[in-house]
């Protein structure tokens, strides 16, 4: 679980940084036009959002709270897997060691 913890981590710390140079080096909607004009642009937006909401069927299954559950989805929609890296950093620091509960949550069955 080690490792885990420092790849979500890592990944958590990564995005933080492309999301800042992005945000601060970038226009949104300049590039966002120039990915849509592009049609492995528009493959690989096909592709994060695929995987964004696989991602974000696991923390439907795993969530209690309807709230929560939602707004982590949210995240996931508009932030990627920054919101994904920090939910699993979460989740496996939360877990206490624990992959079954890392990856049931409350539908654990003790």
């Amino acid at each position: 679980m080690k490792i885990a913890k420092i790849l979500s981590l890592a990944g958590v710390l990564a995005m933080t940084y492309a999301l800042y140079l992005g945000f601060n080096q970038g226009n949104f909607f300049e590039d966002g036009s120039l990915i849509l004009a592009n049609p492995w642009g528009i493959v690989s937006l096909i592709d994060l959002y695929v995987g964004f909401t696989l991602f974000s069927m696991w923390i439907v299954f795993r969530e209690k709270n309807l709230i929560i559950m939602i707004l982590w989805v949210a995240a996931m929609m508009i932030l990627g897997f920054f919101a994904g890296a920090l939910y699993v950093f979460i989740h496996l620091y939360t877990s206490k060691g624990d992959w079954h509960k890392f990856f049931f949550g409350h539908r654990l069955k003790t």
